[in-house]
């Protein structure tokens, strides 16, 4: 439908107001940018480099022999963590011998399928491991601070002819390596153990059917 003439004048009277407001803040901005001069007295930055500082402080370090201790300090605690790690704080020795059982079975949560989209396990299929990898070897987890479990373990390693993994909850497992010329493992965190439920050791794992047997040896 055609604008009555009113309407057109109004339109026009809108638009001229939206121009020349914003003119109006146009000419506000281009006038608060201006250089207003200067209010007071302007000094240099007397504050040294940080970049400066730092080299100074290194350059001072490395000519005292401080930069070198502290690099041979650094050497040192690595070596330490890495053929001493952090022992297990909560495993114990062996207060009263005790068996038990853990099942390594877990039940898939979603549909497993292969690249052709083909389903190969259903969700809510039970899988035990031990049905398809058996246990090789069994595992002895000991606390190589303690001379007696050293000595325990290497009598059971001897008598099942080096078939045993040696896993430690503390001490030097490079240590026992280099005596025993044999692989000896550290328990990380107490992962492996947390997960099998050890809490006291020594303690031996060994594989019965479908689940294995974990024994805390007094």
């Amino acid at each position: 439908m055609p604008m009555r003439c009113s309407e057109t004048h109004d339109t026009l009277r809108s638009e001229v107001r939206r121009i020349l407001t914003l003119a109006a803040i146009l000419w506000s901005v281009g006038t608060a940018a201006q250089d207003i001069g200067r209010i007071g007295p302007v000094y240099p930055i007397a504050e040294p480099s940080l970049l400066d500082v730092i080299l100074a402080k290194l350059r001072d370090a490395e000519s005292s022999g401080a930069l070198a201790k502290m690099q041979r300090d650094t050497q040192a605690r690595v070596k330490r963590s890495i053929e001493q790690p952090a022992p297990v704080t909560a495993i114990t020795k062996v207060t009263k011998a005790r068996s038990f059982y853990y099942d390594p079975s877990i039940v898939v949560p979603y549909a497993i399928t292969d690249a052709d989209g083909r389903l190969i396990v259903a969700p809510g299929t039970r899988v035990n491991p031990l049905d398809t990898v058996s246990l090789s070897k069994q595992l002895l987890f000991i606390d190589a601070r303690d001379p007696a479990q050293v000595g325990r373990a290497k009598r059971i390693l001897d008598e099942r002819g080096g078939r045993l993994k040696v896993i430690l909850t503390g001490g030097s497992y490079l240590d026992l390596m280099r005596r025993w010329k044999q692989p000896v493992f550290f328990d990380q965190q107490g992962s492996l153990a947390e997960k099998l439920g050890i809490r006291h050791v020594p303690a031996l794992v060994s594989q019965e059917d479908r689940r294995l047997r974990i024994d805390e040896l007094l």
